[in-house]
């Protein structure tokens, strides 16, 4: 009996682990041109060149700042009204770079990872802007929701890059598995946390994830500069109390804006004009302090 249980758990256990590893694509719903947008369609490897991804290089002014937008979990380079955002920053001159992670948009097929491999993919980008000359204190990054948790853990090994915005970001990923798992399949949240920890240990023999190093709350200490924190106080996705731990944790002169009455992703849907005036405010200052 105990074999028999063993081997249940086990095979529970890896089918939770495969499914918090895949994300359905959606189609790109709103294109560069609907906003008069000046871009270039571009493909760029991910760091470790194993995989292709694709994107938008959105020209502002070519001597400001270039923006890279890392998109969340289930969603793409035009999802969240993220060329509304992009048209905005253009409108004060700031370049952007609109791309989708692995697995997700047009880019190619790749193991969903929460962020751990994700950085790689940013960092593809980070690359492919250096690589047509634009130097690296004139590239900043805002990330969405599992987009802002990869920005964090990916900033916090690379001190080049020296302006970040994060919207909704999960401070620990272990945090939220429970939940994550009872949205994905069909068992009780009761029964779930009995098998995260063979759902850890699958992920990491199986898929080679590292859940105990997804911990945004703990690399941000590694960022040298102050970052700027969103986050929707009714946020039933990722609850509030994560963007607070990030922040506490971030420099000391790190902005936390807590949005009243939005829910996970919908603040700059709610008030895109307040939005769009904390992010430039914030860009302003950390790269006319440079």
């Amino acid at each position: 009996m105990v074999i028999l249980l063993t081997i249940l758990y086990c095979i529970v256990s890896l089918f939770l682990a495969n499914g918090v590893t895949k994300a359905d694509r959606e189609p790109l719903e709103h294109i560069p041109e609907e906003y008069n947008l000046e871009y270039e369609d571009v493909t760029f490897q991910d760091k470790q060149d194993e995989l292709t991804l694709r994107g938008w290089h959105i020209q502002g002014n070519q001597e400001m700042p270039t923006i890279i937008f890392v998109h969340g979990l289930g969603n793409n380079r035009a999802g969240d009204e993220a060329l509304d955002l992009a048209s905005r920053l253009a409108h004060k001159g700031y370049n952007s770079l609109l791309f989708d992670l692995r697995g997700h948009g047009t880019s190619d097929d790749g193991t969903i990872s929460g962020g751990f491999f994700e950085q790689n993919d940013l960092m593809g980008a980070f690359d492919f802007l250096t690589g047509t000359g634009i130097p690296e204190s004139n590239i900043g990054v805002i990330g969405f929701s599992m987009g802002a948790a990869t920005a964090i853990l990916a900033l916090s090994k690379e001190p080049s890059i020296t302006a970040l915005v994060v919207d909704s970001t999960y401070s620990d990923i272990s945090d939220l598995i429970t939940q994550e798992v009872s949205r994905k399949t069909a068992l009780p949240d009761w029964l779930v946390p009995i098998f995260i920890p063979g759902t850890k240990l699958a992920a990491d023999l199986i898929y080679q994830i590292k859940i105990g190093e997804l911990v945004p709350g703990d690399a941000v200490k590694n960022i040298s500069y102050p970052i700027l924190v969103i986050h929707g106080q009714s946020d039933d996705r990722i609850p509030v109390r994560h963007g607070i731990q990030v922040h506490q944790s971030a420099h000391p002169d790190s902005k936390l804006w807590l949005v009243p009455e939005v829910l996970h992703m919908d603040s700059f849907l709610t008030y895109p004009d307040a939005y769009t005036i904390e992010v430039v405010n914030y860009l302003g200052q950390r790269f006319d302090s440079q």
